[in-house]
């Protein structure tokens, strides 16, 4: 009697490392998603302190007044004075849409307001309160500002020089 020494897989274990390996791929492609959202709301709040920053700037520039900021057509020049090099939505690549702070702050107590990501509310004279949603906002001193940018995965970053 002569004893063969096959040496390999068999079908059954090559079959589990497949189903393992296939396990592995499809948790990591549904975490990737929530990932680039992290990401992009990282972004988002690096975004925020560079806007502060190029407010400071223009502050000390202007005998410590900050811009009266109510929209885009106000605060775009601003931004391309002091942040040459541009700051964009992670998401779009689009500039960030400036929103009223007095209009967003009424609707957002009147249960109207529907962010999305990317917004930003500037407002010199307030500071951010404790949490960072738009309700957070409180009256700060006229040397005060603050930059609340709505995040992707939800919520709200809250951004203020006190």
């Amino acid at each position: 009697m002569l004893k063969k020494n096959e040496r390999g897989f068999t079908i059954i274990e090559v079959v589990l490392v497949l189903a393992i390996a296939g396990l592995i791929f499809l948790i990591v492609f549904l975490a990737l998603p929530q990932l680039q959202k992290s990401r992009r709301d990282t972004q988002r709040k690096k975004d925020a302190a560079r806007i502060l920053g190029a407010l400071e700037t223009y502050a000390g520039n202007n005998n410590g007044q900050y811009p009266a900021i109510l929209n885009n057509a106000t605060f775009d020049p601003i931004m391309e004075d002091y942040l040459p090099e541009g700051i964009t939505d992670p998401t779009t690549g689009n500039n960030y849409q400036v929103e009223n702070v007095t209009v967003y702050l009424a609707a957002y107590a009147g249960g109207t307001y529907d962010p999305e990501p990317g917004d930003i509310v500037v407002g010199s004279g307030l500071v951010c309160q404790s949490g960072s949603a738009l309700a957070g906002l409180a009256s700060g001193g006229a040397r005060n500002v603050a930059v609340v940018i709505m995040l992707e995965g939800g919520g709200s970053y809250c951004e203020d020089n006190a």
